[in-house]
């Protein structure tokens, strides 16, 4: 297994991509600390974990919150030691849609906010106990939001979401080379959209298509694959990267975007 042995922190853990996360650091092997502010979300992720064979500890750690996240991460490092960190908290990806001319200054800088503070402050934490152990790994999250063509640009108006995705992306650079010498590793992960985590309304049918004149279609239609990515590929990319396989990946974002998004 990829992370057997291993000792993995997920925040947001009780979300669509956290939750999936988890699940995947789990199978290969890792024992999973599953961080968020609603408790009922985590304890059924820790639930399925373990009705699969894998191990789960749940606590409430709101991911703004400097002090709960020092003392929870003290206290995993204390107890088992952090070998992985993977931020994935909502960024208020709803606060899209509106020009930039039009917005209000809360909904431009509330993304860009939320995103810079968690990532730091999560982040840091697990870095501070991983450089005294001379390892580690550190997964930030941003989406293709950060680095999307004119065409979708101009769909979607993502005003501060796209800058706070960007924001992430250059701090895991500026992270990863203060604490690489140290023996730690950063990556960011940019998936596209997840069909998966959308409202039915707007979700694929049941063969994984769009209908024509879609929003989705629309987007699925400007990738190189023709589709938009799997939650399950995430996850999998995700533990893969996190592994040692992935020894010499960092200070880079992994590209999940099936093309929509081209480095």
């Amino acid at each position: 297994m990829l992370l057997e042995n291993q000792n993995a922190v997920v925040y947001g853990a009780g979300g669509s991509v956290g939750g999936a996360v988890a699940r995947a650091f789990a199978r290969e092997g890792a024992k999973v600390f599953l961080t968020g502010r609603t408790r009922d979300r985590l304890e059924a992720v820790a639930e399925e974990i373990g009705a699969a064979g894998g191990e789960a500890e749940v606590a409430e750690v709101d991911a703004l919150d400097r002090n709960v996240i020092e003392a929870h991460a003290a206290s995993v490092a204390e107890a088992s030691g952090i070998d992985v960190s993977f931020n994935a908290i909502w960024i208020r990806g709803d606060l899209q849609g509106t020009p930039l001319l039009e917005m209000s200054v809360d909904d431009y800088t509330t993304p860009v906010s939320v995103a810079t503070t968690t990532h730091f402050l999560t982040a840091t934490a697990a870095a501070r106990h991983m450089v005294e152990r001379g390892s580690g790994v550190i997964l930030t999250l941003s989406t293709s939001a950060a680095r999307l063509p004119g065409r979708d640009q101009r769909l979607h108006a993502t005003g501060g979401f796209g800058v706070a995705c960007g924001a992430v992306e250059t701090f895991t650079r500026v992270l990863a080379a203060e604490v690489g010498p140290r023996g730690v590793r950063v990556v960011c992960l940019r998936p596209d959209a997840l069909p998966e985590t959308w409202a039915p309304e707007h979700a694929p049918d049941e063969t994984g298509s769009f209908q024509e004149g879609s929003v989705g279609r629309f987007m699925a239609d400007g990738t190189v694959l023709g589709r938009l990515p799997k939650l399950e590929e995430v996850a999998e990319t995700a533990a893969f990267v996190a592994s040692d396989r992935a020894g010499a990946i960092t200070r880079t974002v992994v590209n999940l975007s099936c093309g929509s998004v081209l480095d």
